[in-house]
């Protein structure tokens, strides 16, 4: 995954990230970290009638140039194009949302990245639930604490991982996946569905989601969600605050 206009210490700058990046995990940890914590998860030009393009220098400038955020295929291709820059190796994979009350075919994009031989889950893009730093894929049945929300991996056949996370005791199924590698062009029939469908809940609601160190800030349509050590505040807002709380809550200044 490359643009050519991607420039390192500019993304560097853009989220954050102090110090020397290096292809080792300390680095990918933080990399990860840095980016949820600074790009939002955001959906605003599907709410503004817009097909998201899959144009890597577009993702870079809308992104890193624009100060902008975006939905899972740009999110992480934007991390791709980072993990490629740097010399970590990965490989998309194509996931299937689970948190649907029916099947869905696989539609969200994930990020599987190497290091010294081990393999790790990458995902900066499944918006309130996703998980905040690297998951093992061979962490299976064990319950991975990440800040103040606990994740898993389990397997559901001999080739298919299933990613869940601890909601009020129960377990909570997110996402399956397995490791055959996709290329970047496999997601754009899904990347379109998403964008246009009238059934999509990309078309259906507004979406802003941002990580914070001590939970998230979640906006969903007419609800601002602060989340902080397992806390949630819940606030009711008119269609005239979203442009308020987009700019102070997410640094996003308009929704064209």
């Amino acid at each position: 995954m490359n643009a050519e206009n991607f420039d390192l210490q500019s993304y560097l700058s853009r989220t954050g990230f102090h110090g020397v990046a290096s292809p080792d995990f300390a680095t990918l940890q933080s990399l990860m970290r840095c980016q949820l914590m600074s790009v939002p998860f955001e959906n605003l030009d599907v709410q503004a009638g817009k097909v998201v393009s899959l144009v890597p220098e577009e993702i870079y400038e809308k992104i890193v140039v624009l100060n902008r955020g975006g939905y899972c295929y740009e999110v992480n291709g934007l991390f791709a194009m980072v993990l490629q820059a740097i010399g970590i190796p990965y490989q998309f994979v194509a996931a299937r949302p689970m948190t649907y009350p029916v099947r869905r075919p696989r539609t969200h994009m994930a990020i599987v990245a190497t290091i010294d031989g081990e393999q790790w889950l990458c995902d900066l893009g499944f918006g309130s639930f996703g998980i905040r730093e690297p998951i093992n894929i061979r962490w299976l049945d064990r319950e991975v604490r990440q800040d103040f929300d606990t994740f898993r991996l389990t397997m559901v056949s001999e080739r298919e991982y299933l990613l869940q996370s601890l909601a009020d005791g129960v377990w909570k199924n997110l996402y399956e996946f397995n490791l055959y590698p996709q290329e970047w062009v496999d997601f754009e029939p899904a990347n379109f569905l998403n964008s246009t469908h009238p059934e999509s809940i990309f078309v259906r609601n507004l979406m802003v989601v941002l990580q914070t160190g001590s939970g998230k800030k979640v906006l969903t349509n007419y609800y601002f969600r602060s989340v902080s050590k397992g806390s949630t505040v819940e606030t009711k807002i008119g269609p005239e605050e979203i442009p308020a709380i987009l700019l102070k809550e997410f640094s996003l200044s308009d929704r064209s």
